[in-house]
């Protein structure tokens, strides 16, 4: 693959029986009518999944595909078409319906000579990946899992787990020239226990997983940890006492918490958002957004993590990028549209979900820095609080910045100390307001485990978030009790 990645061609030409002599007169025909830029998109995936529910792996899936996208771009308006026929005259048939899609005014000549390779980073850099395993391995992991959470409490009646891999490999040859190519492995591993008994049914659940080999699973016994505490926090859920109702003290765990970071904040600051004025952060770059203990970045440039990113989906390699600093907002997340119609410079977060989609500005890694208070203090400075350590669904209303989570894993505190463990609490606030409220941030900042996907516009990307323990004074918490 290292010989793929730095010949594209290599792959997506030879493959395929085309020749940059072609690509060129297509990007030019494409460009016929005054268009500001045109790309073509090359995706090759090949994904496998397999699945286990009472106690049997009942589910194993193999796919293959293929594609092309051809987008031309004309002052704020883009055109896209794709075909899963990757031929010359299906990419002339696609780059023709995205010009006449554009319809940018007038003809024009535009010659374009392809050849020069993007730098990309070397985040990935992978022996093997978890698809090389035998299916039998996958399949006795599941096995493992099953068992061990099972051993964990008699009270566990359910086990659901579930390993899905995949390799894709990109191509992105656009208008300037440019040429872009990565190979991208992906794995995910998902653990749900249903505990019961007369009290009731409750759940949860662990997973994780990266651009990473399979060994990954295997160091410090990761699997074993995914299916202890899937089968903990069902237990524990079982003995939840019903969650309080109000205004009150918010102390977010580390880790997979950050994903209400990520939803309440990270998608207001997306470059398309802002440029169209919708995002209640619009225009308000140098200004005050958050409390001086508020630090955010989003970094496409981790090695091995789920969001990270050699070279984002328009080819442009990823970077970090500080978006909020020491409470000042300092940028927002761009693709190559939305940067070039605001004047700034790309970060490398044009992404899309396959080939049958057009990019748009996403989040990579998105998390806070640490600060300078340890878990304890935090925890301990508060009177009467929540403690929220993991987190279900939750949804936001990017012109307004309103949200809505509810805790999966969380407990009350008292007197600076965590206790009974609740059930059914939702946290309700406001994004720009929240980050205001933060009046502790820790010092051991931890990224998620491997097991965030994000939604937008109908396509789905994975991604990472992060978060060290942090006080937010005052946020709406919904319960079931005054």
């Amino acid at each position: 693959m290292a010989n793929e990645l730095i010949q594209p061609d290599k792959f997506f030409l030879s493959r395929f029986g085309m020749t940059e002599g072609a690509l060129e007169r297509i990007l030019g025909a494409a460009l016929e009518r005054k268009a500001d830029y045109a790309d073509l998109y090359f995706e090759y995936r090949s994904a496998e999944g397999l699945s286990l529910e009472d106690s049997i792996v009942n589910r194993t899936s193999k796919s293959l595909s293929h594609g092309v996208g051809v987008r031309v771009c004309a002052e704020d308006r883009t055109g896209y078409a794709y075909s899963d026929e990757v031929t010359v005259d299906r990419m002339r048939l696609a780059a023709e319906a995205a010009r006449a899609i554009a319809h940018g005014g007038g003809e024009a000549s535009v010659a374009v000579q392809v050849g020069r390779q993007v730098p990309r980073h070397a985040l990935y850099e992978l022996e093997s990946t978890p698809l090389e395993v035998p299916l039998e391995q996958r399949a006795k992991l599941l096995n493992e899992i099953d068992r061990v959470a099972r051993e964990f409490d008699p009270r566990v009646k359910s086990v659901m787990a579930s390993f899905a891999a995949e390799r894709k490999i990109v191509m992105v040859v656009n208008s300037e020239g440019r040429i872009a190519a990565d190979v991208q492995p992906l794995c995910r591993l998902n653990v749900t226990v249903i505990a019961a008994d007369d009290k009731g049914r409750q759940a949860g659940s662990s997973g994780g997983g990266g651009r990473v080999e399979w060994s990954f699973f295997f160091e410090d016994e990761r699997w074993r940890e995914h299916a202890l505490t899937a089968a903990r926090q069902a237990i524990t859920n079982l003995d939840a006492v019903d969650a309080p109702a109000g205004e009150m003290v918010v102390v977010l765990g580390p880790g997979w918490p950050g994903i209400l970071l990520h939803e309440a904040i990270g998608h207001g600051l997306e470059g398309d958002f802002n440029r169209k004025g919708t995002s209640a952060f619009s225009g308000r770059i140098g200004q005050r957004v958050a409390s001086e203990f508020c630090t955010v970045v989003d970094d496409g440039t981790i090695p091995n993590r789920r969001g990270s990113l050699n070279i984002d989906d328009e080819g442009t390699p990823t970077s970090r990028t500080v978006l909020i600093e020491k409470g000042i907002l300092r940028g927002y997340l761009q693709d190559r549209l939305n940067a070039r119609l605001m004047k700034m410079a790309p970060t490398g977060n044009g992404r899309r979900e396959s080939f049958a989609h057009a990019p748009m500005p996403r989040m990579t890694n998105t998390f806070m820095l640490p600060g300078g208070s340890t878990a304890e203090e935090i925890l301990g400075s508060v009177r009467n609080g929540l403690y929220a350590v993991s987190f279900g669904g939750g949804q936001v209303d990017i012109t307004n910045g309103r949200f809505v989570f509810s805790a999966s894993e969380a407990y009350l505190i008292e007197d600076g100390k965590v206790t009974r463990p609740v059930k059914g609490a939702t946290l309700i606030g406001n994004g720009p307001d929240v980050l205001t409220r933060v009046t502790m941030v820790g010092n051991d900042l931890a990224l998620d485990p491997g097991i965030g996907t994000c939604g937008k516009d109908g396509q789905s990307v994975p991604v990472g978030v992060g978060l060290p323990t942090i006080r937010i004074d005052g946020i709406t918490v919904g319960g079931t009790r005054a």
